[in-house]
């Protein structure tokens, strides 16, 4: 019975989907915001579904329930913005320039990892993570000296590649 009542749901739903793009496309700005509202109707559509009688269309009572749930929650949210004139308090506000060179380093290390072989990438993530010689060789498989040997092997080549 409930895998009918699914089955008739998605096939009544998907062919009448656009529907829902076309309100969430009124009611939102940007992509992420499309997207929670078409969860959030697509949600409220299948607790109704029950509801449906069949009286009219089903693309109709889709529309009421789809509109109904983007209204709901637009005012939902202008009741929750509260705003402050900016200009009262902006000179409270010291502007530090952003500093991304810890981010460049990332960014470097990681683009050399991703030259490692497999066993490689394994050691270095593992070292990263701060596990002990004893755990990484256990993880692996391998002896703890040879998980020495590796790593520092493994090193090796992070700096050369890193330092040219």
């Amino acid at each position: 019975m409930q895998k009918d009542l699914e089955n008739r749901f998605l096939l009544d739903f998907e062919e009448n989907q656009n529907i829902v793009h076309k309100i969430c496309s009124i009611y939102t700005t940007n992509k992420d915001a499309h997207n929670d509202l078409f969860q959030e109707i697509t949600i409220q559509v299948w607790k109704n579904y029950l509801k449906f009688r069949g009286d009219s269309k089903f693309s109709t009572w889709m529309y009421r329930v789809a509109l109904n749930t983007a209204i709901s929650l637009y005012r939902k949210s202008t009741r929750k913005v509260k705003t402050q004139d900016f200009s009262t308090f902006a000179y409270k506000i010291e502007s530090t320039p952003y500093d991304d060179t810890e981010e460049i380093q990332l960014k470097a290390l990681y683009a050399a990892i991703h030259r490692l072989n497999d066993i490689e990438k394994a050691l270095i993530f593992l070292y990263l993570e701060d596990k002990p010689y004893k755990e990484i060789s256990e993880t692996l498989g391998i002896t703890n000296v040879n998980a020495r040997v590796k790593m520092n092997r493994a090193k090796e080549k992070l700096k050369n590649i890193l330092n040219p």
